[in-house]
């Protein structure tokens, strides 16, 4: 598991603002969703060493530092279901406030993120 990092006021201060537009799940919803299979599309937006240690099975792909450049093509649809996730919930709800500025519709940031998923049994892949 990757230690919890010390995180600058100003950054948190632009998470708190963001979450104010971002609809959260946590990892029991997200859980449900997987059982029940409803549809949506899991994101990792995490950098890519962490993407390469390990992630969700079956996530896509698109870094915090790229996701607004490249989502539209690999995601065109708008209306699709997202749910984001990176290391514990932050890069995720500042990502999620950004593409719903973008137009995309139908939004979550998984709170806990990467530790949750890592803790909670769901399928990883690890190269």
């Amino acid at each position: 598991m990757t230690p919890h990092k010390v995180h600058s006021p100003g950054f948190l201060a632009l998470v708190t603002d963001a979450k104010t537009r971002v609809n959260q799940i946590d990892i029991d919803q997200y859980r449900k969703m997987v059982a029940a299979k409803e549809p949506h599309i899991l994101v990792d937006v995490r950098e890519d060493s962490e993407w390469s240690a390990a992630h969700a099975a079956g996530a896509v792909h698109l870094s915090k530092g790229t996701i607004e450049r490249d989502i539209e093509t690999a995601i065109p649809d708008k209306h699709e279901r997202l749910v984001l996730y990176c290391g514990g919930g932050y890069r995720s709800a500042l990502a999620a406030d950004s593409i719903q500025r973008m137009g995309y519709h139908n939004v979550l940031s998984l709170d806990g993120g990467w530790r949750a998923i890592e803790a909670s049994g769901l399928p990883l892949e690890k190269p």
